[in-house]
């Protein structure tokens, strides 16, 4: 079977799936932004296209977002005209479709199945928009935004014969006319190689230069974001500080994630002038926190994989908060390294984490809160230990990538062949 596999920073969520069809003996190509000659990884035949103009100047705003989706599809479509000018075509597309680029994928293979992977619908109420008022208050203008932001979502709806989504709540976030063919299948966590270690330790920079050694005997506090920011509650963690670092005297707090924006809006700059998120909140609660516990709060940045990891097999509590948004692949991943459990009880979050049996959940605005759950586990080692043990076997039976969800991928894209 030749298998088209298209995603702007290919490989993505496609990282496990496209190598096990090689291995399979399939011929897998894939689409990727960029300007690179063509290349092989992992047997996938990688082919660039790239974008032939940016955005209008000036177009109007509710529009923009739709035109760069128009402007990538368009160089994706160019790219497909070319591997079809070669004699190639696929019997299977998959494709992210989040950037638009496999929108006139099927008017250049009309007969080609293609399944999409649906991380998310945009809706005006009851998910992320208009969830935290702090930040963001929906008027009309904001609802006719987000229906035009989902016209790439209405017309993929057309084109497309089936999708993926690796949430349950994720794929309910899809319209009824569209969710029934959408399967409920998780991009995967190597549960092997992200598991408990007790024996770990590591030494690691912060952004500022100092370093730290940490073991398993120490107290440590996680929190991970791609960018500290709003949608996963870095608010929330860091006016849970104070209080918490004043009760634990002896705990670490390590922080993972940049300083830019992931999700929702930057910084209102009449409001908070020209800071990031990361320094808005630490100015917020630096006052509040003598020195000598503010130098046990360590930011780290954006860390590399393997001391990621090992930074999940020292916690011993981890931090997860969010919107009801797309859950993070990272909290999936702290509940295979058997951490004990601090989330948000929030929609994404529930589908994963049981209160008092995978873990704690807490009100996502309720910094005060916040800080007694991380407290009292601290406190209570052996309910910990039973957190984390009920959520990494929580995540070997259900997320696994060898035995759970990697063969209903595959069985996902047989069937979508057909």
């Amino acid at each position: 079977m030749k298998i088209l596999f298209i995603h702007q920073e290919f490989p993505g969520q496609f990282k496990h799936l496209a190598p096990a069809l090689v291995r399979e003996g399939h011929e897998v190509t894939a689409f990727r932004v960029g300007n690179q000659a063509p290349f092989d990884w992992q047997g996938v035949w990688v082919v660039s296209y790239q974008p032939a103009q940016g955005s209008t100047p000036g177009v109007h705003p509710w529009v923009r977002d739709f035109e760069s989706k128009t402007i990538r599809a368009e160089a994706c479509f160019r790219a497909a005209l070319q591997l079809k000018a070669q004699g190639y075509t696929p019997d299977v597309v998959i494709a992210h479709p989040g950037w638009g680029e496999s929108l006139f994928i099927k008017d250049v293979w009309p007969t080609t199945r293609m399944g999409i992977y649906c991380e998310f619908f945009y809706q005006p109420v009851g998910l992320d928009v208009g969830f935290d008022l702090e930040f963001s208050h929906v008027d009309l203008a904001d609802v006719c935004r987000l229906r035009l932001k989902n016209l790439n979502n209405f017309l993929h709806f057309d084109v497309a014969d089936a999708g993926v989504s690796p949430t349950r709540f994720q794929a309910d976030t899809f319209m009824h006319s569209f969710r029934d063919r959408i399967s409920v299948i998780h991009d995967g966590i190597d549960t092997q190689t992200i598991r408990p270690n007790d024996s770990v330790s590591i030494s690691i920079s912060t952004v500022s230069g100092q370093n730290v050694d940490l073991t398993r005997s120490d107290e440590v506090v996680t929190f991970v974001n791609r960018n500290l920011e709003p949608h996963r509650g870095y608010h929330v963690f860091m006016r849970a500080l104070p209080k918490l670092l004043k009760a634990r005297p002896k705990a670490r707090v390590l922080l993972v994630g940049g300083t830019s924006v992931s999700y929702g809006a930057k910084p209102d700059e009449n409001k908070y002038g020209n800071r990031s998120w990361h320094q808005i909140f630490v100015d917020e609660v630096r006052p509040q926190i003598p020195d000598a516990d503010w130098a046990r709060v360590h930011f780290l940045g954006n860390i590399p994989y393997p001391q990621f990891l090992a930074l999940l097999q020292l916690s011993r509590v981890h931090v997860y908060l969010t919107y009801p948004f797309v859950l993070s692949w990272s909290l999936l991943e702290a509940m295979s390294s058997g951490c004990a459990i601090v989330a948000s009880d929030t929609a994404p979050v529930r589908e994963v984490i049981t209160d008092d049996v995978t873990g704690r959940l807490v009100d996502f605005f309720d910094a005060n809160r916040l800080a007694i759950e991380i407290s009292g586990l601290l406190e209570d080692t052996h309910r910990a230990i039973r957190y984390g043990k009920t959520a990494r076997a929580h995540a070997v039976a259900n997320y696994d990538l060898q035995t759970v969800c990697l063969p209903a991928q595959m069985a996902w894209v047989e069937k979508l062949r057909t």
